[in-house]
């Protein structure tokens, strides 16, 4: 097993091989079982594609909650024999996340190739992420979006960070909780404008409050903030333009008050099918959002960014995850991309019987939580109360034990 990570070859031409005998898998039991292996969301953005490709708008598809950017890029798909190019460009994209991996452990952390395949691996062999992206989910690109964006700002090529930053939130909404982080860790010593010593440092923390503020405003965050929203800005526009509200509506403003309780991990799926059906009156979607956004926003962009810029954007995505109010199985994959960076110093490597209880913990939350989903989709059962709701706060529970972890792990071993 050393010598597959000896070479980059094996370890990329394994994560591949891992993806194509996924994809056919794939065709087979769609063709051969009544469970389908194709996930419904593909359903939906080959629709949009088909829509796009006779020049009608993709939000001609109900549900579609997308950009049109992934309508056009699935063009192909309604093309005669290209039904499955999407889950293809979706696992293409895991690939190409995995090498940029690798590229940031070996350049900005001084890994050897050996090692630094080693970690990538957490991500390229794992076969929950690349059975997720060969079922037809979109979440592959969001993982290359996102680690291209840490790439760029690690290696301090700010300008195109703005851009990648822009487009990714454009793209899905959530990489807007990373400007925060990037921006407090864009400090002096980071962006490569001066290095900041002892004594420097002192006069900052001795500084007035208007002098801080102007330390604060640097080159580098004015460049990064401006190119971000310029992008991001110019995209919606140019959508709006060409596919008017519907595009406004559906992309941003339907996950406001979003809800969705089906094949939701969350604990707050049962209040949403409580409030589809009308049992539950109240605003609860919206106020969702507070502990979410305090969390992954504020609270731990201000104390684990200077440390480890990987580190916080982990842990911002593990405590939005957590306390989304929809969460789904594709969603893991936004915090699974990160696990290279941060598990070389965690408590999780040094500590093996800490790591594989809280693997356990996590893969049985979710199959009690899908031992009665099973009961409700299968069999029919009404499961929500007590089951669901119970299976839910578990792996609640599980999550904010490990969010624990993480944050304690990065405040504490980096500095």
């Amino acid at each position: 097993m050393a010598s597959l990570f000896e070479r980059s070859s094996l370890v990329f031409g394994a994560s591949i091989a891992l993806r194509v005998i996924l994809l056919f898998y794939g065709a087979w039991q769609d063709a051969h079982s009544a469970v389908k292996y194709t996930d419904i969301d593909y359903m939906v953005f080959t629709d949009a594609a088909r829509y796009v490709s006779q020049g009608a708008s993709p939000y001609a598809r109900d549900t579609y909650r997308y950009t049109p950017l992934l309508a056009w890029m699935l063009l192909p798909t309604s093309w005669e024999g290209l039904f499955s190019f999407g889950k293809a460009l979706f696992a293409l994209s895991d690939v190409v996340a995995g090498w940029l991996i690798a590229r940031s452990l070996m350049s900005f952390y001084g890994m050897s190739t050996s090692r630094a395949l080693k970690y990538a691996s957490f991500w390229l062999l794992n076969p929950m992420v690349a059975n997720i992206s060969t079922r037809g989910s979109s979440e592959g690109l969001l993982g290359v979006l996102v680690i291209a964006l840490l790439w760029a700002v690690l290696n301090k090529k700010i300008t195109l960070a703005g851009v990648i930053l822009g487009l990714s939130v454009h793209f899905k909404i959530y990489p807007f909780i990373y400007g925060p982080s990037i921006i407090w860790w864009l400090d002096e010593e980071h962006d490569g404008s001066r290095s900041a010593s002892p004594k420097d440092r002192q006069k900052q923390k001795d500084a007035s409050l208007m002098s801080s503020l102007s330390n604060f405003v640097t080159p580098s965050r004015l460049l990064l903030t401006v190119t971000a929203l310029a992008t991001f800005s110019g995209l919606n526009i140019s959508m709006y333009i060409l596919y008017d509200f519907p595009f406004a509506q559906q992309t941003y403003l339907h996950h406001l008050s979003r809800i969705d309780h089906r094949h939701n991990f969350s604990p707050y799926s049962t209040l949403l099918y409580l409030s589809a059906t009308g049992d539950v009156q109240g605003n609860f979607e919206s106020l969702a959002f507070i502990p979410q956004l305090l969390l992954s926003v504020v609270v731990i962009p201000i104390v684990l960014a200077k440390k480890s810029l990987p580190g916080a954007m982990l842990a911002q995505t593990f405590a939005f995850v957590t306390f989304n109010k929809v969460c789904t199985s594709q969603y893991f994959l936004w915090y699974l991309v990160f696990l290279p960076f941060y598990l070389p110093s965690s408590s999780l490597m040094k500590n093996p019987r800490l790591g594989i209880t809280v693997t356990a913990l996590w893969v049985a939350g979710q199959a009690m939580w899908l031992q009665q989903g099973y009961r409700l989709e299968f069999l029919g059962l009404s499961s929500f109360v007590p089951g669901l709701f119970l299976a839910s706060l578990g792996f609640f529970a599980v999550n904010v034990w490990i969010l624990g972890i993480i944050v304690s792990d990065v405040g504490l071993i980096w500095n």
